[in-house]
């Protein structure tokens, strides 16, 4: 059975999917038949790449609002029909030393990375349980698994994302609604634009986790890791002495990639919407 005849007719949201990984799976799913909704807080950029891709549905979307969020996955039913397939895709990832993280970014990576994360899925159970039917992904990242220094909070908010859809899995699985989740490597996004990623290992694209994302809604798992040998590595450290553990990611280089060897001229941008200050 392919992709395309399992997909087919699917109605999916995906959060933050104006850019980035959230883009490029509305992309691949919707040229796989499925009726695709995308929101994302950037009102302007979201309108923009709906319409580039067609869609019927599409708009402004701030994941840590609770009754927003519901009010577009009415909307969506309203148009589309039932929600099968929810994407938590909306994350930030502001980068630097943890003494000199302002609290107020450190409040916005918990409120979107987490906050965000669990509303939309308690949102989408609530839809879903009753009809015995649907699928939960949640964008996590093989930060979650790997701590990095200059993205303590970060790191902390994606193994949050982890161990909450686990849970989930755990608590609904005879529910017939799924909790998966994709661990993404270093993803070729403006999410770590000015950084040079793992030394010695292949980025992951855009595409690459769309791919994964479709594969997981034909067939549910608990998780899954792009790329594979990211997650290999990643999954190998657990199996280490902590010393070896630590020497691995000094070789691979993320001691520092987040700390003085980002190009902040280059990532300036992207820091400034990260943290909010071009709202």
């Amino acid at each position: 059975m392919t992709l395309a005849t399992v997909i087919s007719g699917k109605v999916v949201v995906i959060t933050g999917g104006a850019r980035g990984i959230g883009f490029a799976t509305a992309r691949r799913l919707r040229d796989l038949g499925a009726q695709v909704a995308i929101g994302d807080v950037d009102e302007a950029k979201v309108k923009e790449s709906g319409a580039d891709l067609g869609l019927e549905v599409y708009g402004k979307l701030d994941v840590t609002d609770p009754d927003g969020f519901s009010a577009f996955l009415d909307e969506v039913e309203r148009r589309l029909g039932p929600v099968d397939v929810l994407v938590n895709n909306a994350g930030i990832m502001p980068v630097g030393a943890f003494d000199q993280e302002p609290e107020r970014v450190t409040r916005r990576i918990l409120d979107i990375n987490v906050y965000g994360v669990a509303v939309g899925s308690k949102l989408a159970a609530q839809r879903m349980l009753p009809r015995g039917r649907g699928t939960v992904i949640n964008i996590a990242s093989l930060a979650g698994e790997a701590t990095t220094p200059g993205l303590a909070t970060y790191c902390a908010s994606k193994a949050a994302v982890l161990a909450l859809t686990d849970t989930l899995r755990l608590e609904y699985h005879e529910s017939g609604v799924n909790f998966c989740s994709v661990l993404p490597t270093f993803t070729n996004t403006e999410l770590i634009a000015g950084t040079q990623g793992a030394k010695g290992l292949k980025n992951a694209e855009p595409g690459d986790i769309a791919e994964a994302v479709a594969k997981l809604i034909a067939q549910p798992r608990r998780r899954v890791a792009v790329t594979r040998l990211a997650g290999l590595l990643v999954a190998s450290q657990h199996y280490m002495p902590r010393r070896a553990s630590e020497a691995l990611g000094r070789a691979f280089g993320l001691e520092h990639v987040f700390l003085d060897e980002v190009d902040q001229d280059a990532r300036r941008a992207y820091e400034q919407r990260a943290r909010g200050l071009d709202d």
